[in-house]
C-alpha cells in the first residue's frame, strides 16, 4: 500500500513541478522549498525533480540566464544579481560567464541606471559623490566600476 501512495504523490509532484515551470523558469531549490511549503516529502520530491532535469524540463542554467536577464533589465549590477541567484540555490552554474554572455558592457547598464535616477552629470560636492556611490553600489556595481564611471562623468563636466 505504500508504494501506491508513493507513486501517487509522486504524480501529483510532477504535476505541480510541471505547473510551476510552465509559467516561469524556477531552481531546483525552489521547487523543493515549494513543494516543502505543500507537505511533500524532501527525498521524494528530489527523486521528480531528478527526473524533470533528465527530460530537461527544469535546468539550474537557464533558471540563471532568465533571472540574470530579468535582473539587469531591472538595473541591477553583476554583484547583486550573482547573490540573490546564489541565494536561489545555484551553485554548480558559471554565474560569471552567464553575467558576461547577458551584459557585455556592464558601464552601459550602470550609465542607465544612473541617468535614469540622476538627471543632471554635475557632481557639485563630495556629499553627492558619496550619495551617488552608495545608490550604485545598492544596485550591485561594484566599487571599481561606480569609481571609474563617476571620474568619466566629472571629466566630461570640466571639459
Amino acid at each position: 500500500m505504500p508504494e501506491f501512495e508513493s507513486s501517487e504523490n509522486s504524480g501529483e509532484i510532477r504535476e505541480i513541478c510541471i505547473r510551476l515551470l510552465t509559467r516561469r523558469e524556477h531552481s531546483q531549490k525552489e521547487l523543493r522549498d515549494k513543494l516543502a511549503l505543500r507537505g511533500f516529502d524532501r527525498g521524494q520530491t528530489q527523486t521528480v525533480i531528478d527526473g524533470l532535469i533528465e527530460q530537461n524540463w527544469q535546468s539550474d542554467q537557464r533558471f540563471a540566464e532568465s533571472y540574470a536577464r530579468h535582473r539587469i533589465k531591472k538595473g541591477y549590477g553583476p554583484i547583486k544579481i550573482e547573490y540573490e541567484i546564489q541565494q536561489r540555490g545555484i551553485q554548480s552554474v558559471d554565474l560569471d560567464a552567464v553575467l558576461v554572455d547577458l551584459a557585455d558592457d556592464w558601464f552601459e547598464v550602470l550609465d542607465q541606471v544612473y541617468r535614469k535616477k540622476y538627471a543632471e552629470d554635475s557632481l557639485k560636492n563630495y556629499a553627492e559623490r558619496i550619495k551617488r556611490s552608495r545608490f550604485l553600489l545598492q544596485r550591485g556595481f561594484s566599487g571599481e566600476m561606480i569609481r571609474k564611471f563617476l571620474q568619466q562623468i566629472e571629466n566630461k563636466s570640466h571639459i
